[in-house]
């Protein structure tokens, strides 16, 4: 995947465990498998903006945090 994807899994990955949430709690609380929440924070797909900014009010942050 590009790089973009990867830095953007990161910043996913760094919130979630500041939150001190898991990945199956956030991917529960966001409706999408946990497998496929790994593969966001690996930078393995692109997601849609949509799941990007369900996955930032799910971790009570601002989405532009999870944009670098």
């Amino acid at each position: 995947m590009s790089d973009l994807s990867v830095v953007i899994g990161q910043l996913v990955r760094n919130a979630r465990l500041k939150k001190k949430i898991s990945q199956e709690k956030l991917a529960l609380i966001c409706d999408i498998d946990r497998s496929y929440l790994g593969r966001i924070e690996r930078g393995e797909v692109n997601i849609t903006i949509e799941k990007l900014y369900e996955i930032a009010t799910a971790l009570d942050v601002d989405a532009k945090k999870l944009i670098p």
